[in-house]
C-alpha cells in the first residue's frame, strides 16, 4: 500500500475558473497541474485543459460579502468537490460539464467557510488581486489505475489538503450560456496530517 503524503507537503497545483450564474450561486472547475504521488503524464498532448487526465468541479455554492477598506471579503459555504479522471483528456472552458465527465476518483469536502479577499485600486473600480483559502476532508475515494498503475487518494491524502489561491482580476470571456461571469484562478494544496 502507498505511503501518505508527509503533512505539509505539496499535494497539488490546480488552474481553472469561477463561473458565476444568474441566480448568484458559483461553482469552480478546472484540472490539475501536479498531483503528487501520480506517477507518469497527467497529459494526453500539451499540457492543456484539452489534454488533461485529471479534472475537478465543485458543487455549486453561495458567497456572501464583508467590506472593510478596499478590501472586499468573500465568504464561501462549506461544500464538495469531486476529482474525475478522464482517459482521454476532453475538457473545454467553454463547456463546464466537460469536467465533470470521466470517471469519479475522490470528492472533498471544505470543512468551514472559505474567505477570499480582493484588493480594489485606490477609486475601488478596479480589482487588482483576489487570493482564497480553504482546507478540505476527504469523504470519498475508490481505487482508480492510471498508466498502469493504481492509486487511491484515500492512501495519499488520507486526511485532506489546505490550498491557497489566487484568481485574476480580469472577467474572461465567452461566458458559457448559464453563467454571468467567468474568473481565471491557479491554486497550490499541501497536505495535512493528523
Amino acid at each position: 500500500m502507498m505511503e501518505p503524503l508527509s503533512a505539509a507537503s505539496v499535494a497539488w497545483y490546480v488552474t481553472g475558473r469561477f463561473y458565476a450564474a444568474a441566480d448568484t450561486s458559483m461553482q469552480d472547475l478546472g484540472y490539475f497541474l501536479h498531483l503528487q504521488g501520480i506517477a507518469g503524464d497527467l497529459f494526453d498532448g500539451p499540457r492543456s485543459e484539452s489534454t488533461a487526465c485529471f479534472t475537478f468541479r465543485s458543487a455549486p455554492f453561495r458567497s456572501k460579502t464583508v467590506t472593510n477598506g478596499d478590501l472586499s471579503i468573500g465568504l464561501d459555504d462549506v461544500g464538495d468537490f469531486t476529482l474525475y479522471l478522464k482517459r482521454h483528456g476532453g475538457a473545454s472552458f467553454d463547456k463546464p460539464d466537460s469536467f465533470s465527465e470521466g470517471e469519479p476518483i475522490a470528492t472533498f469536502r471544505r470543512v468551514s467557510l472559505v474567505m477570499g479577499t480582493t484588493l480594489s485600486g485606490s477609486t475601488g473600480k478596479q480589482e487588482l488581486l483576489t487570493l482564497n483559502t480553504f482546507t478540505a476532508s476527504l469523504i470519498w475515494s475508490q481505487e482508480f489505475e492510471f498508466r498502469g498503475a493504481r492509486y487511491n487518494l484515500a492512501h495519499l491524502l488520507p486526511h485532506g489538503i489546505t490550498q491557497w489561491g489566487d484568481a485574476s482580476p480580469t472577467l474572461l470571456s465567452p461566458v458559457p450560456q448559464g453563467f454571468e461571469k467567468v474568473i481565471a484562478f491557479v491554486g497550490s494544496a499541501i497536505a495535512l496530517g493528523k
